[in-house]
């Protein structure tokens, strides 16, 4: 099993800090980094991740679409995580043994070009009032979802 958690233009260095922590304590991550996003060299990164981006491999790519290429050669799905009307409960989605989730910009979401391009939508569905959680904490959700089922 391999997820690819493949961040597109978030904005946040802590936010990125805490997705490296996450995809270290969920052990077979690869953390792609894409546009406006902080790579791990960026002090805010460093001290969020807590070394985490020595323990989790990581590359950059200078936009999404270069990193769904990517991961469209390698046969990996791609499953964008944003509110959208063909969005799937993150709980009723069948992963496959390596998929890529896509996490959005924090408020502009996922680009619409990767979404089109997506093999699936998925929500973690709300009931307070806000649309959506942080970005980092989606992604911890929706990461130990994947494995839970594949442990």
């Amino acid at each position: 099993m391999k997820i690819y958690v493949v961040l597109d233009n978030i904005r946040s260095a802590y936010n990125v800090g805490s997705i490296f922590r996450t995809c270290d304590g969920a052990g077979d991550c690869e953390v792609i980094i894409c546009g406006i996003s902080p790579t791990p060299e960026h002090s805010k990164v460093e001290k969020t991740s807590l070394g985490s981006t020595k323990t989790v491999p990581w590359r950059y790519f200078k936009t999404t679409d270069e990193a769904a290429t990517y991961l469209m050669e390698k046969g990996v799905p791609i499953y964008s995580i944003e509110v959208t009307d063909k969005a799937e409960r993150y709980t009723e989605v069948e992963y496959p043994q390596e998929v890529a989730i896509v996490l959005g910009h924090e408020t502009e979401g996922v680009n619409r070009h990767i979404l089109d391009s997506s093999d699936k939508h998925i929500i973690v569905p709300m009931n307070g009032k806000k649309e959506s959680l942080n970005v980092a904490t989606v992604a911890g959700i929706v990461i130990y979802e994947i494995i839970k089922h594949k442990n």
